[in-house]
């Protein structure tokens, strides 16, 4: 798979307004211009991830922020998310790629990266989310630190994906395990 990985290593071209890559996770502003490296991990574009998506041995995981329902609406609202199209065959799971996460919220991204790896760290994985969104960075950070050894960023997300007109599916959100 390596050999594969290597093949599809997609060079991005660092954009006047491209970040420097820091040394801990973003904590606001998360949409934005974005590194070009993410040490630990294998960055591409959405030919490269065309093509790990097409051989099928990578799980994509969709790190889109959800906003939550809010509370104290007026009895009878109507309330409806926002629809969230992704990649076929991607995970959703929303909210992970903050800076801090709660403790619930790391379990919940833990078993989602544990359900689409069948529990196996060295398993491909890619994160994305929009262009110019932090939350795939952080979220790709933080599977690296906890031990996945073989990990795609692809930061232009769903936005460039769809600019290649590749498909894209409704998803709903990964459901909490019990």
């Amino acid at each position: 798979m390596k050999s594969l990985a290597a093949a599809l290593i997609f060079a991005l071209p660092l954009a006047a307004s491209a970040e420097d890559e820091p040394a801990d996770y973003r904590m606001d502003h998360y949409r934005g211009p974005v590194p070009a490296t993410l040490q630990g991990a294998t960055v591409v574009g959405p030919e490269a991830a065309h093509d790990l998506w097409e051989a099928g041995e990578t799980a994509f995981v969709d790190v889109l922020p959800q906003a939550p329902k809010p509370k104290n609406l007026p009895e009878g609202t109507i309330w409806r998310d926002k629809p969230r199209d992704s990649i076929p065959g991607a995970i959703w799971l929303p909210n992970v790629g903050y800076g801090a996460i709660a403790d619930v919220t790391a379990e919940y991204f833990r078993t989602g990266l544990d359900t689409v790896t069948e529990g196996d760290p060295d398993h491909p994985v890619l994160f994305f989310c929009l262009e110019e969104c932090w939350m795939s960075w952080n979220a790709a950070k933080r599977a690296i630190e906890w031990g996945y050894t073989e990990v795609y960023w692809f930061p232009e997300g769903t936005d460039g994906w769809a600019l290649w007109d590749y498909p894209l599916d409704r998803v709903l959100p990964q459901e909490p395990q019990p």
